[in-house]
């Protein structure tokens, strides 16, 4: 973060302060990524991964943990914990501390532990930064480098230095040609290949919940749009219940962003893509009300399947079985 983004951020913050009024926490920030080739460090191969649980402790002089907290990693493979009064977390520290959903075939061992650093203090609220930590695989992937050192190949006995001739097969009389293959059954529909926009009293509904990809209802919407939601929205409410929001421009830029969100993950051809709402959803956020309220008509518009030349997407979901 160059010191532009950091005026910039810090600007927002006292803005929020300001505003809401300020509440004394701390905030720790960071991002897994998989060490496909096992190296310990990050490398071209390496990507951020979803459903890594990641854990920030604390311990005293004797090394014995006096504080705790536990969170799993979103679908852009970050995690956001909050700690309640601002305690110093100076000396605390933060690892992988266990795989779940998503997380399949590189949650079999952790990298190394990464202390917390200090990025500002203002407010009495404290905003810490990790660097980032890596979950490994068993093995390392087939299509890593190879190591410096590789163990020499065994040495082939040398040939004899008069071999028999070879051994010649008489020639096979002709074949008849092989029958033409039979025709291949069609394929069946995809239906993340669909066009499909669903309004968000839709997924509230229970026969559709197998529908919910990447997150759960109870995933928390500080972990599917980050910090700045949040601050908006704090850190305990739920995408599920984002989705109940009415009454008020802020809620109701949830609810259609939520809806937009789990949109995109249900069909390749919704008008927005998943890393889209959730910039969207940001700008709003650190707009005026009327830009929220735009963009909340955006969403909104785009759930009910409206589209550009006044083509309409219906809702492609069927019960789930």
């Amino acid at each position: 973060m160059d010191w532009l983004e950091k005026l910039f951020f810090a600007g927002f913050i006292i803005l929020a302060a300001a505003i809401d009024g300020a509440r004394a926490d701390a905030m720790v920030t960071g991002t897994v990524f998989c060490d496909q080739c096992k190296d310990g460090e990050r490398s071209l191969f390496d990507y951020p991964i979803y459903g890594i649980k990641v854990t920030v402790s604390c311990a005293n002089s004797e090394g014995q943990v006096t504080m705790s907290r536990e969170e799993t990693t979103n679908w852009l493979g970050s995690y956001v914990l909050k700690f309640d009064g601002a305690p110093d977390l100076s000396g605390c520290y933060a690892q992988v501390s266990g795989s779940g959903q998503g997380s399949e075939g590189c949650g079999a061992a952790a990298g190394a532990a990464q202390n917390l650093r200090l990025m500002f203090r203002i407010f009495d609220m404290e905003m810490y930064t990790v660097d980032p930590l890596l979950s490994q695989p068993a093995q390392p992937m087939s299509f890593c480098p190879r190591s410096a050192n590789p163990v020499p190949a065994p040495v082939a006995p040398a040939p004899p230095t008069r071999s028999p001739p070879p051994f010649r097969f008489p020639p096979l009389p002709g074949l008849p040609p092989l029958p033409p293959l039979p025709p291949l059954p069609p394929m069946p529909p995809l239906p993340f290949m669909e066009a499909s926009a669903c309004p968000h009293e839709n997924w509230t509904m229970p026969e559709y919940k197998c529908y919910w990809r990447a997150v759960n209802p109870d995933t928390k919407v500080g972990v599917a749009f980050g910090l700045v939601a949040a601050r908006r929205y704090g850190t305990d409410m739920t995408l599920w219940q984002g989705l109940q929001g009415r009454g008020d421009v802020y809620r109701t830029l949830l609810r259609e962003g939520t809806t937009a969100f789990l949109n995109s993950y249900n069909s390749l051809q919704f008008p927005y893509n998943a890393i889209g709402v959730v910039q969207h959803m940001n700008w709003a956020l650190m707009g005026s009300p009327r830009s929220a309220l735009l963009t909340a008509l955006r969403f909104r518009r785009a759930n009910s399947g409206s589209g550009p030349s006044g083509h309409t997407v219906t809702c492609k979901f069927t019960p789930c079985k």
